[in-house]
């Protein structure tokens, strides 16, 4: 099986580690990964602030670039969704027959990190150890678009020594929501707050999720609370093997 990592532009400028750790753990479970030069943007961002003919350069582009692949992984709930929801649509209202094909031969090999694991793969226990009290946050893409349900949280009880701990109100939204953030400030604000009122009272010293946005913004506003717990994305969380390295911290 050839599998190709999409890293997100996101992950690409801020968080590279993650996209390392997608790699690692999937070369621990003896999986060649290729990483694609081309690919750019999955268009979320243009599509979500309505600049959707905007958009389908980059549909187009993504197809393209990953055609040959028999899997492309993720480690964004969010672009992953984007991709398989959103690309159709796309293609569909505003590209070529041609291009519709593409996305529908390409879209649906395109699996976020924690279900290709689960899911393609069949595993659960990536040889991890992290030995540190975890709590997870279901974001609002992970848990209400791709429906990941509980398979991230069967991966992160197979980490060696990891305490998960629960999240108060976990399936409430962080209030990050890309733009929304920015255009709802003040609503944010009070969401987040809710937030990491509930990261605080799980006792975690680390907090995890599927999205590296969201974790951007919770892990904004408990810094800003002077806690000291961190934001760790899962992927990093399953590619350690002795605890917290200096570059996953968010």
């Amino acid at each position: 099986m050839r599998i190709a990592l999409f890293i997100t532009c996101f992950n690409d400028t801020m968080f590279p580690g993650t996209g390392r750790a997608v790699v690692t753990v999937l070369e621990r479970l003896g999986h060649a990964v290729e990483f694609p030069q081309e690919q750019t943007c999955c268009g979320q961002m243009h599509f979500n602030t309505g600049y959707r003919p905007e958009a389908v350069p980059l549909v187009s582009r993504f197809a393209r670039t990953f055609a040959e692949y028999d899997a492309v992984v993720t480690p964004s709930a969010s672009c992953a969704g984007m991709i398989r929801d959103s690309h159709p649509v796309l293609a569909a209202q505003h590209g070529s027959p041609e291009l519709q094909l593409q996305v529908a031969e390409v879209a649906p090999r395109v699996h976020e990190f924690t279900e290709f694991l689960t899911e393609v793969l069949g595993v659960t226990d990536v040889g991890a150890r992290f030995p540190h009290k975890v709590a997870y946050h279901p974001t609002c893409h992970s848990l209400r678009g791709l429906r990941l349900g509980d398979r991230p949280l069967r991966l992160l009880r197979a980490v060696e020594d990891l305490d998960l701990v629960d999240l108060p109100a976990a399936e409430s939204c962080c209030g990050f929501g890309g733009t929304f953030a920015v255009k709802n400030a003040a609503t944010s604000a009070a969401m987040l707050a809710d937030k990491t009122q509930g990261v605080l009272d799980s006792g975690a010293e680390v907090l995890c999720a599927a999205d590296n946005s969201c974790l951007l913004h919770i892990g904004g506003g408990l810094s800003r609370q002077g806690s000291t717990v961190r934001t760790v994305h899962l992927a990093e969380i399953l590619a350690a093997t002795e605890g917290i390295t200096e570059g996953a911290v968010r």
